[in-house]
């Protein structure tokens, strides 16, 4: 395997930005092109990650570990295992496509606009391939920067506030999960004799159980679940994404959120086996909860860009119901479906912004009647709506099945409850479509829309692809993930004495 590949596709991103930061700011085509070709490059660099990647196995691979500070037993480990390697690949397929949506809709501070989205790409990837605490702590404060001055600086009308309330929920759950994260190093190396922050050796030792290891978990899940947002932790999203233009809304939806759900299961399943099995009952009914409720709350938005929002809250719960089944139809379902929700609601982002940019509203009530003026873009709308809605043979099926399927083996009563989730789905995004695509044109504003042209192709022709890919063949993508999801129960097993498969029921 390539040395030094996951230092490439880690860093790439911000040595682009820094390159770009002494480019003259007038110069906005070079520094667009310039950005979208080291997006583009990074992307192109972590393919053979994939190709490569030996699906068969449960260990980290592309393994990078250096002394950094080796006194406080920091060091810079970097690997890949099945559960980061799909979102590692998202985020770099994810970031042109953002990029490429800002070409026109980015007029102002361009220089600095492409640079912090090229920053925040390096801090998304660290968070996915670090595997020692103080390096993953690092890059997962270091992407709020970026993302917090994308809301606030090129955002809507209320961006400061939705800027600032995005910033103080994640930093409270940041600084809760750093008290974490020092009394595990504290009383690992207590017990041990060895004061470290890697990873694989903390998720080897055994946290005694007990008040000490459920209020590590508790500190630990509340900054995931901030950072999802599962219900009731998910106020801040509506506001960040209706606010954050639509590469950061793009961005937001399709990697962010997801460091939420990857953080459950990295940290709180490996180092927390038994508080995982206590509140695993209280974080089944908190994602059928938010299943049910980002559904219904989305059927009432009158706002395009707030009901793909509050979709995700929804959406997001089945990944974190598929997670807390721990069994591998589930949790292979949570995962899968992380990945599923980025392209899918990415690509619902995607199509609202560029609705925007013809007629400066998104507003349901303003439109009617598109298909007639705009039908491939349309008809892309459609697929997307449909994939997020689970429809078989579109990517979003495959991991809503088997999320349930994992989901009926723990509690059939609520399991049986969040199937509704997909029925509330079809009534929230098809009645939405009805009213926005369908019927007479009802305004005269729209009449001379203009359809897609190919800039805005190119960047949806890769997601519909995608799409259906992972609907009609997702072996493709979740063969990779089967061995480390197994390796991850059966550690949880061992470290529990075997209680996890009557204790999650």
């Amino acid at each position: 395997m390539t040395p030094g590949l996951l230092t490439a596709v880690t860093f790439l991103p911000a040595a682009g930005g820094l390159v770009l930061a002494f480019v003259p700011r007038r110069r906005q085509t070079l520094l667009r092109g310039g950005a979208l070709t080291v997006a583009l490059a990074t992307f192109v660099l972590s393919v053979p990650l994939y190709l490569a990647f030996d699906g068969a196995s449960a260990d980290h691979q592309f393994v990078e570990h250096l002394p950094w500070i080796p006194t406080l037993g920091v060091g810079y480990h970097l690997g890949l295992d099945g559960i980061s390697l799909l979102l590692v690949l998202l985020t770099t397929f994810i970031t042109p496509l953002a990029l490429g949506s800002a070409w026109r809709a980015i007029d102002d501070r361009v220089k600095e606009f492409v640079v912090t989205m090229l920053v925040l790409e390096t801090g998304m990837v660290g968070v996915f391939v670090s595997l020692d605490l103080f390096l993953f702590y690092v890059f997962w404060e270091a992407m709020l920067i970026p993302m917090y001055v994308i809301i606030g600086v090129w955002g809507g009308a209320e961006r400061i506030y939705a800027a600032v309330k995005f910033v103080l929920y994640t930093m409270a759950g940041s600084l809760l999960m750093l008290v974490a994260i020092l009394v595990l190093y504290f009383q690992h190396g207590a017990a041990t004799g060895t004061y470290t922050f890697d990873v694989p050796t903390l998720a080897r030792w055994v946290v005694p159980p007990g008040p000490t290891q459920n209020l590590m978990f508790a500190a630990f899940a509340l900054a995931f679940a901030i950072k999802v947002p599962l219900f009731p932790f998910h106020t801040w999203l509506p506001d960040a994404h209706v606010e954050a233009p639509t590469a950061g809304s793009v961005i937001l939806a399709a990697v962010l959120l997801k460091m939420g759900t990857y953080g459950f299961l990295r940290f709180c399943l490996p180092f927390f086996p038994d508080a995982s099995l206590t509140f695993g009952p209280l974080m089944f009914a908190l994602a059928v909860v938010g299943i049910v409720y980002g559904a219904w709350v989305s059927t009432v938005q009158p706002d395009l860009k707030k009901l793909v929002a509050y979709s995700s809250v929804s959406h997001l719960g089945f990944v974190v119901l598929g997670i807390f089944t721990l069994n591998v139809q589930g949790m292979t379902g949570g995962l899968i479906q992380m990945v599923n929700h980025g392209l899918s609601t990415g690509a619902l982002f995607l199509l609202v912004g560029m609705i925007y940019e013809r007629r400066h509203t998104r507003r349901i009530a303003d439109f009617g009647g598109l298909w007639q003026v705009m039908p491939a873009l349309s008809a892309v709308f459609l697929v997307a709506a449909l994939s997020s809605l689970g429809l078989p043979g579109l990517n979003g099926f495959v991991g809503e099945f088997l999320v349930l399927v994992g989901a009926f083996q723990v509690n059939r009563l609520l399991a049986a409850v969040a199937t509704t989730g997909i029925i509330f789905a079809a009534v929230y995004l098809l009645w939405m479509y009805q009213r926005v695509f369908f019927g007479e044109v009802q305004h005269e504003d729209n009449r001379r829309l203009p359809d897609l042209d190919r800039r805005e192709w190119a960047l949806l022709a890769p997601v519909v692809v995608l799409i259906v890919w992972i609907g009609v063949y997702p072996l493709t993508f979740t063969g990779p993930t089967e061995a480390s999801l197994k390796a991850l129960i059966a550690q949880v097993e061992s470290k529990t004495g075997g209680t996890r498969a009557a204790a999650s029921r």
